[in-house]
């Protein structure tokens, strides 16, 4: 009785690894993940501006001294000194090239 036992679970757990196996590949591939409200589509960042033009729309708004400028998932994040000479961090809308948000940085 207890050999009988011992096979039937054997059997039944050798049944279940080997269907684990058949299946799991399907369960592994690598899909693309549905485009969020905050991601950006790859085509959506070709229409953005690009960095020189961002660039050139700050200086003549009297920004200077760019110190960095990151293309973030859904605007352009831009270190530089406004018009007044305080240091800022910038977000700059990619299509356009208006400033979204200012953040004035304390002197270090």
């Amino acid at each position: 009785m207890r050999a009988t036992t011992l096979i039937a679970t054997l059997a039944l757990t050798g049944g279940l690894i080997g269907a684990g196996a058949t299946i799991a590949p399907a369960f592994a591939q690598n899909t693309v993940p549905a485009a969020s409200a905050t991601a950006v589509a790859p085509a959506a960042q070709s229409s953005w501006m690009s960095i020189k033009d961002v660039l050139d729309k700050l200086e003549a708004a009297g920004y200077t001294d760019f110190r960095e400028i990151e293309r973030e998932k859904n605007k352009y994040e831009v270190k530089a000194t406004d018009p007044q000479g305080q240091r800022v961090e910038l977000d700059i809308d990619p299509l356009s090239g208006d400033i979204l948000k200012t953040e004035v940085k304390r002197s270090k």
